[in-house]
C-alpha cells in the first residue's frame, strides 16, 4: 500500500517518536503512546500489540493469538456469557473469541478513541457488530451497570490503569455473583542475586515503566497483587508468572527473525534492535509476567443466607 501521510503529517510523527522514545524527561499517557503507535504492529496478519504467549507458537501473530486465547480459556467464555473486554486495542481478541469460544456477548471499553473507531471498522467488516459492542470508556470509572457481566478480561493493559486496584474494584462491581475476572499482566519481577542482577532489575523495571505509562501505583509482585484482589472481594484467586513462555521465546523469535522489526516505525526500530544485542535475562531482569484469575462469590459478605 503506498504511503499517502503527508510529509507535514510524517515529521509530527517523527517528532513525537523522538520525543517519547529518546528524551529522559517527556513521557506520554497510555492514550498518547496508544495514539502514536497507531497500526504500527509488528504481528504480519493483525493488528495486536501484545507480547505473545510462546509456549507453542512459532511467529508473532501466532503467539498473540495463543496469549488472546489463554485468557478467554481461563475466563471460561462461553456461549451464554456476557463479557467485558477492557483495554480491546484494535479488537483483535474480542474477533477471535467471537468466532472460537462464541460467547453470547462482548463490550469492549478502550480510552484511546482511535483504536476504537478502528476497531468497531473491523468488525463491522466481519459482520460481528451485532455481537461485539465496542465503547469509548475507563475501566477504572466504567460506564456499565453493576452486576451485569459474567466475565471480565484485560489482556496486557491493566498496568496503564490509575490504578489496578481501582480496576480491581470496578470489575467486582459490575460482575455478577460467581463472575470471573481474568487478566495478563506485567508487573515488577522479585529482586534476586548480587548487586549486577538488581542494577539491571532496576533499569529493566524503570525504563519499562517510565517508557509504557505504568504508574507507581502498580509497581508491586505477586503477593501483593494476591492480596489486591482478596481486599476488593474476590475469591479462588490465582496469580501465576508465566514470564518464561513470554519474554525470552519472544527475545529469540525478534533475534531470529529482525525483519518483523521493519514493521515498526523507523524511529522504534533502533532501540529495539539493541536490546536485541542483550541477552535475555539482562533485558528482561525487572519484569515478571503474570496470569491471574479470580471469582466475586456467589454468596455475597452480609447477604441473607437461606435456612
Amino acid at each position: 500500500m503506498p504511503d499517502t501521510m503527508l510529509p507535514s503529517n510524517r515529521l509530527r510523527e517523527s517528532l513525537g517518536y523522538l520525543n517519547w522514545l529518546y528524551n529522559p524527561f517527556h513521557g506520554l499517557d497510555a492514550a498518547g503512546i496508544y495514539d502514536l503507535l497507531a497500526t504500527s504492529a509488528a504481528t504480519e496478519r493483525g493488528l495486536y500489540l501484545n507480547l505473545g504467549y510462546w509456549r507453542e507458537a512459532t511467529d508473532l501473530d501466532a503467539a498473540s493469538d495463543a496469549l488472546a486465547m489463554l485468557v478467554g480459556e481461563t475466563a471460561r467464555l462461553g456461549p451464554a456469557d456476557s463479557v467485558l473486554d477492557c483495554g480491546f486495542g484494535f479488537g483483535d481478541q474480542d474477533i477471535l473469541w467471537a468466532q472460537t469460544l462464541k460467547p453470547g456477548r462482548i463490550v469492549g471499553l478502550n480510552i484511546t478513541a482511535s483504536q476504537v473507531e478502528l476497531a468497531r471498522r473491523r468488525v463491522a467488516q466481519l459482520g460481528l457488530h451485532e455481537q461485539i459492542d465496542l465503547r469509548q470508556g475507563s475501566a477504572t470509572d466504567m460506564p456499565i451497570e453493576s452486576a451485569s457481566v459474567d466475565k471480565v478480561v484485560a489482556v496486557e493493559c491493566a498496568f496503564h490503569f490509575r490504578t489496578r486496584e481501582a480496576f480491581f474494584r470496578e470489575a467486582w462491581r459490575v460482575l455478577r455473583p460467581g463472575g470471573r475476572l481474568v487478566l495478563a499482566d506485567i508487573i515488577p519481577a522479585p529482586r534476586i542475586g548480587g548487586f549486577p542482577a538488581r542494577l539491571e532489575h532496576r533499569v529493566s523495571w524503570r525504563l519499562v515503566a517510565g517508557k509504557f505509562a505504568i504508574p507507581p501505583e502498580n509497581a508491586y509482585t505477586k503477593p501483593t497483587y494476591h492480596a489486591k484482589l482478596a481486599m476488593s472481594g474476590f475469591e479462588q484467586i490465582r496469580v501465576e508468572s508465566i514470564r518464561e513462555h513470554v519474554y525470552a521465546p519472544l527475545h529469540h523469535f525478534l533475534a531470529e527473525h529482525p525483519q518483523t522489526l521493519d514493521r515498526l516505525h523507523p524511529m522504534a526500530r533502533l532501540p529495539a534492535k539493541l536490546a536485541l544485542r542483550l541477552e535475555a535475562t539482562s533485558v528482561y531482569r525487572g519484569l515478571d509476567y503474570v496470569l491471574a484469575s479470580a471469582v466475586k462469590p456467589q454468596q455475597l459478605p452480609g447477604a441473607s443466607r437461606r435456612p
